[in-house]
This record gives C-alpha cells, sequence and structure tokens, in this order.
C-alpha cells in the first residue's frame, strides 16, 4: 500500500489479481455537533480522510461540544458560531471563515443550525447530511419521535444530497430496522440508529470519493413533514386504543415526555409498554381527561385505552423534576439514607469524580449537586455510565436511573442500593393448579411465559393436559397463538440485542445458571411427580434421570461459560507490515428449542444448558401433550434471577407455535428432537433465513448380541434397551440381533424376566413399568403389534393392552423378524422387543444387516472379545456405539445421529458449537 501524492490517491494491491484497486480520500468540513458528530469525525480521520474544519456550536456552561473537543485534541481547526444568518442572510464573516478551509466535500452527521446555501454549495461534491428517518417519511427535527408516534413498523435513517429544501434532496443511502412493541427514542438510537449510522457516513464519503455515489430523487409518494415536539404539544388524549397511547408515551420518551394532569399537576410518564394480561391489583389514580381511572399497581402505573387494552408505565416525573416509580405514587418517601461501608464510600468519591469531569464548569460536586441542571445533557448520560461500568462493572446502571436520581446524593444512594441488591423486583405472580400428591403440594405454572412474566395465550385458547396413568386431566394449559410466538421472539431478540443478557459477562452467566441447577435439584421431587403424571414416566426414574441429568447437565454447561475460546492463527503478512488473525466465538442471537414428550425435562435441558452458556436467548416449544416441567422451568428461572426475556416458554401446537418458529425472521437458530418427518419440514421452513438447524430425530438402533458375551448382563442390559422409560426413548434398542446358538436362551430369559416386572401406578416406588405418554401413542403401538402378527413375525409375550385404566400396554417380543418386515424397519418408540437371529460368526453378515436403515442413532454390541468389539463399533454407523452396556450417556459425552436420524450433537463440548457461530478477525499493524 503506498500514496500517490499527484493524484491524492491511495494504491491498495488485491491478492491474486494483477490490478490495482484506490480509494481517494477527500478534504472534509465536519458541521454539526454531539457525540454522534465526534464518533463520524474519529472514524473519518481513521479512514484517512483530512478533516480540514470542524464548524460546531458554541460552548454551553462552559463545556465544549464532544465534536469541538475530539477534534481540538487533534489539532484540527475548530469554529464555534452561534449561528450562520442573521436576519435571513449569510453572516459573510462567518461564511469566509468556512471558505478559508478549502473543504471538497461537507459532512452534516448532527446538525442543529440552518446552514446557507453558499457554503451547502461550495464545495466540489456538495454537502450530505444524515436524517433518522427514512425518507421521504418523517421530514423535520423530530423524526425519531414520529417514527413511534406514529407505530412505525420499520425505522431507519436516510443520507441525502443537501438542497434548498427541508429534508429533500437526493438519497445517497438508506437503512432500515424492525420497530419493537415497546421500543423507545433510547432503543432505536442506540441499537440502530446511532452504530449503524456511523458506519453509513463513513461508507457515503467513501462512495462519494470513488465517484459511485447515487443521487436518487425523492419520491413524492409518502412525504411526510412533522413539526418539533414540544412540551406544551406531548398532552396524551385519552379517546384512543391503548397501542396509540403506548405509541405517544415512548415518542415522547426522553424528550418531550408526554404528559397528564393529575391532582392538578402535570406529570409526565415515561417507560411505557403494552400490558398482556389479567386486569391486576390495584389502587385506583383519577386522571384528567381518562374515562377510566388509572391503576397503580406494584409493576406500574396502569392506564386504559378505549378499546378497554392496557399499557403499563414504569416512571412518572412531577413539575418540580423529582421522578419516582409509578408503583410508589401513594407511597410516602421514607427511605432513610443509607450507612456507607469504607468500600461504598470509596465508589462514591470516584462517581464523584466521574461527575466532576463531565460537569467541569461546577467548582465543586456537592451532594445536592444535579446533574442535568448544571449543564449535563442526555449525551452525558451514556458516558457517565460507561465510565462508572468500566471502574465497577459489577453495578448494572440504566439511563433511566440517572433521570430517576438526578442529584448527586440521590444517585449514589441508588448506586448502593443497586449493589447491594436491595432494589430487587417484586415476586414473581404465578397462578397455579395445586394437587395434593405424592406426599407433596404440586404446584404447577399453567400459562404461556414470555418476557418473564405467565400469561394467557393472545387469544384466551387453552386445551387440557392429560395424566396417562388414568386418563383425568390435570391441568387446562394455555395454547399459544402465533402472536405468542412474535412476542416471545420479540422479548427473546430484545433481551439479546439490548437486555442485561447480552452484556453480562460469561461468569455471572455461568453463576446464573448454576443457580438455577442448585433450584432444581432442590424441587426434584416436586418436578419428578410433575414428569411422572404429566408424562408417565416412573417416579425412581423420573427423579434420577429425567430430573438428575437434567440438573448435571445445566452444572456442566456452566462451567463452560467463561470457557468458550476462539484460537490465533498464523497467516503470510503483509510485509512490511505485520498480521494478528484470532477468531472469536459468538453467541447466535435467538434460538427456537422445540422438544419431544419422551423426557420432557431433560430434553429441554439437554438444549437449553448449551444454548444459554454459549450466551443466546430461546424460545421453548415443549410438546403438546407435556407442557407442565417446561412450564416448572420457567418459574425456577425467573427465580433464578435470569433477566426477562433470555428464557420464554410457549406450550401448544407444534403444527402451529413449532412452524412458526422454525419460518420466523428474527429466529437464528432451530434446535429440534422428535420424528425425521418433522425435521425435513423444520429444515425446509427454515431454509427462508437460512437459519442454523440441529436435529435429533427417529431411529432404529441395532443391538447385537454374541454367543461369547456375558448372556445374564446381556439380557439385562439387553431389556433395559428395550423397555426403559416404557419404550419411549430415542435410543431404544430397535432391533436386536441375537446369534443362533443362544438365541432360544436369550428369548425364554427375556419372557421370564419381564414376568417380574410390576406394571402401575408410576408413583408407586415398586412399579417397574408405568403408562405410555398419550392415548394416541397407545394405540399406534397396538396397530403396530398387529402389523407384526400379520407380516408372519412370531409374538411370544404381550402386545395388549393392560385391562385398567390409563394407558398401559405391556412390554411386548417379537421374534422371527425378517428384515423386510415393517416391525424390522421402522420404529415403535415402545415396549417392543424385535428379535432377529443371525448365524453363528457371520460378523459381516449381521453388520450388513444393522446397517440396513436410514437411522444411525445408537447401536450396540455384547461381545467377550474387545477386537471383535472394536471392529464392530468402527463399522456400525451410528452417532452413539455401546459395548456391553447401553443407554449409558453422560452430559460430557456428545450425544447425536447420522443419516436420518438427523445431524448435530447434544451434551459434550460439540453441544456448544451448535450455538456458537466463529468470527475470523484480521489486524495489521
Amino acid at each position: 500500500m503506498y500514496w500517490d501524492p499527484n493524484t491524492e490517491c491511495q494504491w491498495v494491491s488485491i491478492k491474486g489479481t494483477s490490478c490495482l484497486a484506490y480509494q481517494h480520500k477527500l478534504k472534509l468540513a465536519l458541521i454539526g455537533q454531539s457525540i454522534f458528530g465526534q464518533e463520524v469525525y474519529n472514524k473519518l480521520r481513521q479512514e484517512g480522510h483530512k478533516v480540514v474544519g470542524v464548524f460546531t456550536v458554541p460552548d454551553k456552561n462552559g463545556q465544549a461540544d464532544p465534536l469541538a473537543l475530539a477534534a481540538e485534541k487533534d489539532g484540527t481547526p475548530v469554529f464555534k458560531f452561534p449561528r450562520w444568518r442573521a436576519k435571513g442572510k449569510p453572516i459573510q464573516e462567518v461564511v469566509a471563515a468556512y471558505k478559508s478551509v478549502g473543504a471538497e466535500l461537507n459532512v452534516l452527521p448532527f446538525c442543529t443550525q440552518f446552514i446557507p446555501m453558499d457554503v451547502i454549495d461550495c464545495p466540489k461534491h456538495g454537502s450530505i447530511i444524515y436524517h433518522p428517518s427514512i425518507l421521504p417519511r418523517h421530514r423535520g427535527a423530530s423524526a425519531i419521535n414520529w417514527t413511534l408516534i406514529q407505530g412505525d413498523k420499520k425505522a431507519g435513517f436516510t443520507i441525502f444530497w443537501a438542497d434548498d429544501g427541508l429534508d429533500t434532496g437526493p438519497i445517497l443511502l438508506q437503512r432500515e430496522c424492525d420497530v419493537g412493541q415497546n421500543d423507545t427514542v433510547d432503543d432505536l438510537y442506540n441499537r440502530f440508529l446511532f452504530p449503524e449510522g456511523i458506519k453509513a457516513m463513513v461508507e457515503a464519503v467513501h462512495l462519494i470519493a470513488d465517484g459511485k455515489a447515487p443521487r436518487i430523487p425523492q419520491p413524492k409518494e409518502g412525504a411526510t413533514y412533522e413539526g418539533i415536539q414540544k412540551k406544551e404539544n406531548a398532552e396524551i388524549s385519552w379517546d384512543q386504543p391503548a397501542a396509540a397511547l403506548h405509541n405517544w408515551i415512548r415518542g415522547h420518551d426522553k424528550v418531550p415526555g408526554a404528559w397528564a394532569k393529575i391532582d392538578d399537576q402535570v406529570v409526565t410518564f415515561y417507560g411505557s409498554s403494552l400490558l398482556d394480561a389479567s386486569v391486576p391489583a390495584g389502587q385506583e389514580l383519577a386522571i384528567k381527561g381518562a374515562s377510566r381511572p388509572g391503576l397503580v399497581t406494584k409493576n406500574g402505573l396502569v392506564i386504559f385505552g378505549n378499546d378497554g387494552k392496557m399499557v403499563l408505565v414504569r416512571n412518572l416525573q412531577f413539575e418540580d423534576g423529582k421522578m419516582i416509580p409509578a408503583s410508589k405514587y401513594f407511597s410516602a418517601d421514607e427511605t432513610a439514607a443509607l450507612e456507607l461501608t469504607e468500600e461504598e464510600k470509596k465508589m462514591a468519591e470516584d462517581i464523584r469524580a466521574i461527575w466532576k469531569g463531565i460537569l467541569s464548569n461546577v467548582a465543586v460536586i456537592e451532594d445536592s449537586t444535579d446533574f442535568f441542571r448544571s449543564g449535563a445533557s442526555s449525551m452525558h448520560v451514556v458516558r457517565m455510565l460507561e465510565e462508572i461500568k468500566q471502574k465497577y462493572s459489577g453495578l448494572q446502571l440504566q439511563n433511566e436511573d440517572v433521570y430517576m436520581a438526578t442529584k448527586f446524593a440521590d444517585f449514589i444512594q441508588m448506586a448502593v442500593r443497586k449493589l447491594r441488591g436491595e432494589d430487587k423486583e417484586e415476586e414473581l405472580v404465578i397462578d397455579y393448579v395445586s394437587k395434593n400428591m405424592n406426599n407433596m403440594t404440586v404446584k404447577m405454572p399453567y400459562q404461556c411465559f414470555i418476557n418473564g412474566q405467565f400469561i394467557n395465550a393472545d387469544d384466551g385458547k387453552t386445551y387440557d393436559t392429560i395424566n396417562p396413568t388414568d386418563g383425568s386431566v390435570i391441568a387446562s394449559v394455555s395454547s399459544a397463538s402465533l402472536v405468542d410466538v412474535d412476542k416471545a421472539v420479540a422479548a427473546a431478540k430484545e433481551a439479546f440485542e439490548n437486555g442485561e443478557w447480552g452484556r453480562m459477562n460469561a461468569r455471572e452467566r455461568g453463576r446464573l445458571m448454576y443457580r438455577l441447577a442448585d433450584l432444581m435439584e432442590e424441587h426434584q421431587e416436586e418436578l419428578a411427580t410433575i414428569e411422572s403424571i404429566d408424562s408417565g414416566a416412573v417416579y425412581t426414574l423420573a427423579l434420577k434421570t429425567h430430573v438428575g441429568m437434567s440438573v448435571q447437565t445445566f452444572r456442566y454447561f456452566a462451567g463452560w461459560c467463561d470457557k468458550i475460546q476462539g484460537a490465533t492463527i498464523p497467516i503470510n503478512q503483509a510485509r512490511p507490515n505485520h498480521n494478528l488473525t484470532f477468531t472469536k466465538k459468538e453467541p447466535i442471537g435467538v434460538c427456537a428449542i422445540v422438544i419431544p414428550w419422551n423426557y420432557p425435562l431433560m430434553m429441554l435441558a439437554w438444549k437449553s444448558a448449551a444454548c444459554l452458556a454459549a450466551g443466546n436467548t430461546l424460545v421453548l416449544k415443549p410438546a403438546q401433550v407435556t407442557p407442565l416441567t417446561s412450564l416448572k422451568f420457567a418459574e425456577l428461572s425467573a427465580k433464578a434471577g435470569f433477566p426477562k426475556g433470555v428464557i420464554n416458554i410457549l406450550p401448544g401446537s407444534g403444527g402451529l407455535v413449532g412452524q412458526h418458529l422454525s419460518e420466523h425472521p428474527d429466529v437464528r437458530k432451530v434446535g429440534f428432537t422428535g420424528s425425521t418427518p418433522t425435521g425435513k419440514k423444520i429444515m425446509k421452513s427454515a431454509a427462508s433465513n437460512l437459519k442454523k438447524v440441529s436435529l435429533e430425530l427417529g431411529g432404529k438402533s441395532p443391538l447385537i448380541i454374541f454367543n461369547d458375551c456375558e448372556l445374564d448382563r446381556a439380557v439385562k442390559m439387553g431389556m433395559g434397551a428395550v423397555y426403559f422409560n416404557k419404550g419411549e426413548n430415542c435410543i431404544a434398542a430397535g432391533r436386536l440381533f441375537v446369534e443362533e446358538s443362544i438365541h432360544d436362551e436369550f428369548v425364554r430369559k427375556v419372557v421370564e424376566e419381564i414376568k417380574k416386572m410390576k406394571i402401575g401406578d408410576p408413583l408407586d416406588r415398586s412399579t417397574d413399568h408405568g403408562p405410555q405418554n398419550h392415548k394416541a401413542h397407545l394405540e399406534k403401538l397396538l396397530q403396530y403389534c398387529e402389523t407384526g402378527v400379520k407380516e408372519g413375525a412370531t409374538l411370544v409375550y404381550g402386545g395388549r393392552q393392560v385391562n385398567r385404566p390409563g394407558f398401559f400396554m405391556e412390554p411386548t417380543v417379537f421374534t422371527d423378524v425378517e428384515d423386510h418386515m415393517y416391525i424390522a424397519q421402522e420404529e415403535s418408540f415402545g415396549p417392543v422387543m424385535v428379535i432377529s437371529k443371525f448365524k453363528n460368526g457371520d460378523i459381516d453378515g449381521v453388520l450388513r444387516r444393522a446397517n440396513s436403515t436410514e437411522y444411525g442413532l445408537a447401536s450396540g454390541v455384547f461381545t467377550r472379545d474387545i477386537s471383535k468389539a472394536l471392529y464392530i463399533s468402527e463399522k456400525l454407523e451410528a452417532g452413539t456405539v455401546f459395548i456391553n452396556t447401553y443407554n449409558k450417556t453422560d452430559v460430557a459425552a456428545p450425544f447425536g445421529g447420522f443419516k436420518q436420524s438427523g445431524f448435530g450433537k447434544d451434551l459434550g463440548e460439540e453441544a456448544l458449537h451448535e450455538y456458537l457461530r466463529t468470527k475470523a478477525i484480521t489486524v495489521e499493524y
């Protein structure tokens, strides 16, 4: 790379080609102000452009604008004009000063002054302006506010060529983003308009420098102009739907602030969100103009639209500037001042120094010093919080905390309370279905869990979840709608992109996961009881495996949180410079997790733990017939302290909820366990935005038993391979191949052991075999057995429904099963042992038969010959091979299949990679 002084071009060698590309560097005048202007200035200089002059506003209260500070530090000429025009005409001295710098392009990143056309048109390339709307919509100075006030679904910005109209010049480039249901002006600005706007300003200058910048005339259709919103125009008009009230409030938050009169005093509303729930308990508050009183609740002030729907307002500000949580409206301010520890006193002095650095015009920061009345603005709020975060990373402060405590002493008291954890939200409100059983009272949530709240489905629909032991209804559960899916995804996206979870360090994330595992262990008996009555799992198995392994899984992945690492990679150096290339492992974003009904809690844990450890947020759909432990898990996650929106649980239809999740444009990953046909549908839907997908699908796992095995062990393990969890086991041995010389003895011993099994109530500690999960599955299993008999297989034992209430089936044994039969090829997913014999010593023959399936989830072999076992393990086409054991899974061992059993892994380190993306970064120095 070298600079050509004759052409003022920077020449860049393009690897692998013989041509040269170049990029012109321009002389720029920056006209404007603010941190945004400062960042654009810094980026343009980093890119090699020469800023020949900065034109900004005069110092305010003795403080220079951030753009001026950056330019003065670099020695760039800075001009601070209070105005450019007088009586409608350019001030010639100002214009002359501007022309003296010799700019080739004017860049106006954020400018509140009227600039004369003599200046706009003066440079060779003219002038470009940043405007925070998708022009021609929302011309004018309050564009972001009007984007929200009018309920736009899209926000964005435009960089356009300045002309003599008001935001009417030709478009150079535009960018847009989605507007979230509860987004505020700050949300849009911080998430998109600020960071992407800076990049776009730099890109625009590059395009102009290279002669590639378009000039697209603004369309006349859709053009709007709205004036500056002032306080006197921001009064709330109450005869509107709740959504319109919410848009008005959030569109004026923080400036100028939407207001109403309460007790003859102007009260400004901040922090609104739509409230989708039953009307909460609270104390009525009369609001002038509102047809219905508001309700002061423990979560804030609830107000009502003319459609009967609700808006929740978090904060209120009075005429004297004091701001309070809306929930405290009727509470006298009797909070005693905290006595600070020595460590807290040191923190207070550090914060005092930060305030002093910002409020340089204030001689001494007193306890009574007011941050805003001393000259600070909203841009200084961000600076102050970032400086505090650098010194005290454990102190999580939000912008609104500063507005709630503007005086120094109040701010310190607030910060200390947050650091001590005294500001925690009130306990989660949950409606339970309670049942006395298994020597305890079992409390089960039954509503959707979205954004940290249990709420009814948007359309109010419910369905019954059934106890397979007797067919009785356990509870009516909310059946999530498409609207609920959108809400949950939006909550997860917000939590990932802008919430506390996205800012949390890895060890803190691990701490939350350990805490959740501890709570699951504390509630293990209750969880196991719910699992038993909802899925039919035998209680002792539910306690040890369904719940026990779930706890282990969360602890295992909690330990991984701060051990996810990239790598440094040696590459060829771009001589004479040097390069450093390294990779980062990053979370993907919002993940949809869809789980089956056979291990409701354990399947949740296998996928969710890895997903959360990687730093993602999730929307989980439990199986429609087994939602209850997932909803109990949601309760425990909230109690563990997981931020709102990180975990969302949507019971309901797979065809509706699961399908919409797999198609949703804001979902970046789908993790699914279930049938192969459904997995194929998910892959097709996920292609809509090329989601990452991992699938754990059906199986027909072969188990090969040789005549040199330890027979009694093979019988015991073989029965476990088939009948474990009533055969509702993804890796169940779907087909046993038994060597001819031991076949008959093996079958005889299996039948003897089956006759000893106790079939009955899964909560009975002596029960070996519980009910099948649901009625439709039992009927499918009975049909499966009928098909086996019709095709000529020998039904040695079972094959019938047990004569008692509930969905019980006898453990079943088929022999003489030939390779072409349906039961030899298809999975039963139930307590059906399918046995085929093979000739003595025919190792390769039985391998061919074992691999003659489209599935490849698991497999097993029993033999005392370790060489034979290892040879078999190499040849079996399955993701897991068990040797002289079966069902031995562990949280540290990867689990997943081949062929039509899916791809991707659960458990172990490999599972983390399913929820991470790799970014390569190269630095030249």
